[in-house]
């Protein structure tokens, strides 16, 4: 679980913002609150601004740094990580590296990683292990390559300094090589954090699942559409890998990889059955082509499996834009289940960028559930706020305080006048 992120000199966010999942002093909304080790930790939060004013950056900070702690066992010696680019409007910023600090919960244990990256050497690294109050560093990585390490593992992990290499993350190098201090830590950005900018693809080994009848996530996602008054009965997916036969390898296969043993392809095709009251009041079944459903239909169905996964295993969703092609009711309904203790038993988190005025209700996310970018229009920069940080009554209208400009955040449009004038 996700206790703090922070960025410095990545993209519109040239100075460091902090963004917590740890709760206020607020007591309101009990059910939107969870204790691990004598902290409190919010499920959910929101991310408001304009448009341009820097949230979609904020999800690409949390992309950039997960990926990069997943790909760097696999990252080429000299390779570049295209995905790091600095605040580029200062002569200052774009020469100084961007850094990362993530505050986390993995297997019981609390860890602070940090690391600051030019985007082709690592400049500096660090991993702490809360074991008791005070935390424990692992190792400290400086000027890309001087390392302090934990006094009773130092000789292995010295050792475990020339398997790395400029460019990769010691985090990776070291759990790759079965140090087990690591280990936790690194698996919790394998496994435990994901972020999403749409849901219009689905994993393979989803639809496998999806194909099968007694399937528990065919299930859950029957009964996550039947629960958002969508009329499905069923769904029936077809999915396989097949071998080509020789005229379609002759068709869609190039001549130059013919030869590289990959003959198969993928055969998918989904039906959606709809249950009608007629007016006689007798039910018929109508199936059809699941290309035909509402834009809202398949952004549910792709996303039933991560929802699945959340409930079941203690995970964190970062959605940009969750509104996308779902109404505003929707969108309430999949904060409210996070937020619920009796359906989100496993505590999972849900982040997401939002332009949904409706959602800023008080009876749905606390004052600390609820966050402003906004960017700064005279040199460019993004700042990151709570709701938190003003004086907000429990009671107050905060859609109407929102709107009329007092929390900021809220773009800055002009009369029109301009465009017309020759």
């Amino acid at each position: 679980m996700l206790i703090e992120f922070s960025v410095k000199n990545f993209r519109s966010f040239r100075d460091e913002v902090i963004f917590s999942m740890e709760a206020g002093n607020g007591d309101e909304l009990p059910n939107n609150v969870f204790e691990v080790n004598n902290t409190k930790i919010l499920k959910t939060a929101s991310l408001y601004g304009a448009n341009a004013s820097g949230k979609s950056n904020f999800m690409r900070a949390f992309t950039a740094a997960i990926m990069m702690v997943r790909n760097s066992n696999m990252i080429p010696l000299g390779a570049r990580w295209a995905e790091i680019v600095p605040f580029l409007l200062d002569e200052c910023s774009r020469n100084e590296p961007t850094v990362f600090t993530f505050v986390f919960i993995a297997n019981g244990v609390k860890y602070r990683y940090c690391f600051g990256t030019d985007g082709e050497k690592i400049q500096e690294e660090s991993l702490d292990a809360y074991y008791s109050q005070k935390p424990s560093n692992i190792f400290k990585r400086t000027n890309v390559n001087d390392y302090k390490f934990i006094t009773e593992d130092n000789s292995r992990l010295k050792a475990l300094v020339a398997r790395n290499t400029d460019n990769k993350l010691f985090l990776a190098t070291a759990t790759n090589w079965n140090y087990d201090k690591t280990k936790d830590a690194f698996l919790w950005f394998m496994n435990s954090i994901d972020t999403y900018d749409s849901f219009d693809m689905i994993a393979d080994e989803d639809l496998v699942s999806y194909s099968k009848d007694d399937s528990p996530l065919k299930d859950f996602s029957l009964k996550l559409l039947r629960e958002t008054d969508i009329l499905i009965k069923d769904i029936h997916v077809d999915y396989a890998e097949k071998d080509m036969d020789t005229n379609m390898m002759d068709l869609l296969v190039p001549p130059a990889i013919k030869n590289n043993g990959n003959s198969k392809f993928r055969s998918l095709n989904i039906e959606v059955e709809h249950e009608i009251e007629l007016d006689n009041g007798n039910k018929k079944t109508y199936t059809l082509n699941f290309g035909d459903e509402s834009s809202g239909t398949k952004i549910l169905f792709a996303l039933a499996p991560s929802l699945m996964r959340a409930f079941a295993k203690t995970r964190v969703l970062i959605v940009d834009e969750l509104e996308k092609s779902l109404h505003p009711s929707l969108v309430e309904y999949i904060i409210k289940i996070f937020n619920n203790p009796n359906i989100n038993k496993a505590n999972s988190q849900l982040i997401f960028t939002t332009h949904a005025v409706s959602l800023l209700d008080l009876d749905l996310l606390r004052r600390d559930q609820i966050w402003f970018a906004e960017k700064n229009p005279m040199n460019g920069v993004t700042d990151l706020y709570p709701l938190d940080d003003f004086s907000v009554r429990k009671d107050e209208n905060i859609q109407k305080g929102y709107i009329n400009g007092r929390y900021g955040a809220i773009p800055f449009i002009g009369n029109g006048i301009d465009l017309w004038r020759e």
